[in-house]
């Protein structure tokens, strides 16, 4: 393995792995053709229920009095693949999975994906070197934040922005990156999102996806379809 990607990994999750062969694992799709480490996928199977209790136990310690119903609904805001894509980008997962040759052409989505399922193999790898308490600190720093956000209990921003736009006028909104900043390894992105008849909005992020996040909430506020957030109101 490629140690200087490793170091990097390690810092920006805060975990030192301590077994090589399976952070291989961890992050070798089932494209590649030597298999002699195997790939993620069991892995994933593993990291996706840890991921899922750790967050439970900190939406339960968070919101002492939201229903089960509440709960749910901010667990899989947080644990679904968007969430985990866009933290894959913040701990720069792309520049090290491994895939084999068919794989590096597919589309945004299909990538986002597919390094969404990396982050829970990560966090398999990371319990099994540890437990949970070896877990903890990585869910704290990328989770935490989201889960305190005050809008983390509605639908997706983008999902919700594409169906009132169809309402309004039958059109797609379009995003377009207006600026990226910072450097390589944690990025900033500023996006506009445009929707036919209606002023255009911006939002910024430390991936596309987030960043589109954004701007398509700012829209949905703007025009009534939601309410202002607490943490809106001090943007």
């Amino acid at each position: 393995m490629d140690h200087q990607k490793v170091e990097k990994l390690e810092k920006s999750t805060g975990h030192k792995f301590l077994n090589e062969e399976r952070l291989r694992r961890a992050l070798t799709h089932s494209s590649v053709q030597d298999q002699t480490h195997g790939n993620y996928e069991r892995l994933e199977f593993l990291g996706d229920r840890v991921l899922g209790l750790l967050v439970s136990e900190m939406l339960f310690r968070f919101y002492p009095r939201a229903s089960e119903g509440e709960l749910s609904v901010r667990l899989n805001g947080l644990v679904n693949a968007v969430t985990c894509a866009e933290i894959a980008q913040e701990i720069g997962l792309p520049d090290i999975v491994y895939v084999g040759a068919e794989m590096k052409n597919l589309d945004e989505r299909r990538l986002a994906n597919m390094h969404a399922d990396v982050v829970e193999a990560l966090i398999a790898a990371m319990y099994l070197d540890g437990g949970l308490d070896a877990v903890r600190p990585f869910i704290r720093r990328y989770w935490e934040e989201r889960a305190r956000q005050s809008g983390a209990a509605r639908r997706d921003a983008k999902t919700e922005l594409q169906e009132w736009a169809h309402t309004q006028n039958g059109a797609q909104p379009q995003y377009r990156v207006l600026k990226r900043h910072g450097p390589d390894h944690d990025p900033i992105f500023d996006i506009e999102v445009r929707v036919s008849g209606f002023a255009p909005e911006t939002g910024r992020g430390r991936s596309k996806r987030e960043a589109e996040r954004n701007a398509a909430e700012k829209l949905l506020v703007r025009e009534g379809v939601w309410k202002e957030t607490e943490s809106q109101k001090d943007e």
